[in-house]
């Protein structure tokens, strides 16, 4: 997928693994290391802090967290360009703003974008 000339390869299943994995090892070797509380409790903001960590680096690949502070949102980067609706008539294929169709009268459309 291109995205403002950069490619952009959103995180793979592969990836995902490896950042499961690298923290399973992370939280094990700390477990071993630390006392009983003190490494659960390690382990335990690992597995938090690792997928947030993933999830950051996938939304600056996408142009998310940007200067202004808001996120990519649900649909990507909102860049400010308004998208107007319009609608296509199902009888005559007359393209119209909504309501009925101007020319047939007919309530039958379909949105086209």
């Amino acid at each position: 997928m291109d995205f403002k000339g950069i490619s952009i390869e959103l995180f793979t299943f592969k990836t995902y693994l490896v950042f499961l994995l690298a923290s399973l090892v992370i939280s094990i070797g700390l477990q071993m290391i630390l006392p009983f509380p003190f490494g659960l409790a390690a382990a335990l903001g690992i597995f938090i802090v690792f997928p947030l960590l993933l999830r950051r680096r996938a939304m600056s690949r996408m142009g998310g967290y940007g200067d202004s502070g808001t996120g990519g949102g649900f649909f990507g980067r909102d860049t400010g360009r308004t998208v107007k609706v319009r609608y296509v008539c199902l009888v005559c294929s007359n393209k119209h703003n909504g309501g009925s169709c101007p020319r047939c009268g007919s309530k039958m459309q379909r949105a086209d974008f």
